[in-house]
């Protein structure tokens, strides 16, 4: 059994700057905020996130400068916290470019390049103007049916993904839903895990990733906080309050994150 453990910092230093990072998790659950803490304090430039649904994360890295472009179907705080204020900023700023899908679109995406297909053929958006904004293009069914959106295939460089329990080897436990992770596994040329615990043993039944996907583990307790963590920790929403508080302008997402990031103290 290979050994894939390796420290939070080896794990991020290794995504070049430029590289297309697939975050897993989903809004405010089970999110890798471990590792893009550490994103954020490697200062990497020019990430093209790729993401179902985003908050905390996505927003997080818009503000430090670390995005490029964000490919997601939704980005927001949910219904507690509302819209995500650095992201914005960031797209109607044009410092980030929005790559507007739809969660399906995105998941299309990760399917085609699992499959090794330039792209995969997807219902549902017909009478939508984003076919026509992202230049998806339409392609006939060679069967008779109508029309389907071709969506590009989307391979990412890297995927990082939070998860309950690993083994040494990088086979991977998730607890409760499993979001995008595994097509992001699945699809990535690379695979980051963060863990809340690495274990002796995972019974084959319950992995969801098997190791032979992952490069890097590292164990990291609380590594999806603030964001909850299925059976380990709900989110944390004073923190979440105070983040979105922080980032409804530049400068106070700036002090946030010298404050709670950059500075020496600020280790976990």
């Amino acid at each position: 059994m290979s050994d894939r453990r390796t420290t939070l910092r080896a794990a991020i230093a290794a995504i070049p700057d430029g590289a297309t990072v697939a975050l897993g998790g989903n809004t405010l659950h089970r999110v890798p905020c471990a590792a893009v803490h550490e994103i954020v304090r490697q200062g990497k430039r020019g990430l093209q996130l790729v993401k179902t649904a985003g908050a905390y994360d996505v927003d997080l890295l818009c503000a430090a400068g670390c995005a490029e472009a964000v490919a997601a179907g939704f980005i927001g705080f949910e219904t507690p916290f509302g819209m995500a204020p650095a992201y914005r900023r960031a797209v109607e700023s044009g410092a980030v470019e929005a790559r507007e899908h739809v969660c399906a679109s995105v998941i299309a995406g990760l399917r085609a390049a699992i499959q090794g297909v330039p792209f995969m053929p997807l219902a549902g958006m017909t009478g939508s103007d984003l076919p026509a904004a992202r230049g998806f293009r339409f392609v006939a069914d060679p069967y008779g049916g109508p029309a389907v959106v071709a969506i590009p295939a989307i391979t990412p460089d890297v995927a990082i993904v939070h998860v309950q329990e690993t083994d040494a080897a990088g086979n991977a436990r998730i607890v409760g839903s499993r979001f995008e992770d595994v097509l992001m596994a699945q699809a990535a040329r690379r695979v980051i895990v963060t863990t809340e615990r690495i274990v002796p043993r995972i019974d084959a039944d319950l992995v969801a990733i098997p190791g032979f996907l992952i490069d890097a583990v590292v164990e990291a307790p609380g590594g999806a906080a603030p964001c909850s963590c299925a059976g380990e920790y709900d989110y944390d929403a004073d923190a979440l309050g105070d983040w979105i508080a922080a980032a409804k302008t530049a400068d106070g997402a700036r002090q946030w994150i010298d404050a709670r990031l950059l500075a020496p103290a600020a280790t976990r």
